[in-house]
């Protein structure tokens, strides 16, 4: 079974993701998908006074993708987004406890859609 290479806290997150759907009223919004797995992430974001004051996210993936964008929008809730474009894909895998190597790369999947969502709104 798959939940014997993931960490308690990737099984979390990927059955119940924080912050899922379509930010309504949201000024700003990037996306990402990575040719490697075929996974495509959407991420809302609303900015007031510099800091994100509400994030959330789409996402059709495997279980690390679900997990590891629901993580990037625990880590960049309430952040400045200066701090939020310094999140890293390692800050996303320590945050959940570790990723088997080969699932990896799904953390570059919330770390890349978070950046074009804040240079969205930077934009607007």
């Amino acid at each position: 079974m798959f939940t014997e290479d993931y960490s308690d806290l990737v099984i979390e997150h990927f059955m119940c993701p924080r912050n899922v759907g379509i930010l309504q009223n949201s000024n700003g919004e990037g996306s990402n998908g990575d040719p490697q797995c075929g996974d495509f992430l959407d991420i809302y974001i609303r900015v007031e006074n510099n800091i994100i004051e509400d994030i959330s996210f789409l996402v059709q993936g495997c279980p690390a993708s679900i997990a590891t964008s629901s993580m990037v929008t625990e880590l960049a809730k309430g952040k400045p987004l200066q701090e939020a474009l310094e999140i890293t894909e390692e800050d996303i895998i320590d945050a959940l406890g570790g990723l088997p190597e080969q699932k990896k790369h799904c953390s570059n999947l919330g770390v890349k859609a978070l950046r074009n969502a804040i240079e969205d709104y930077k934009k607007s």
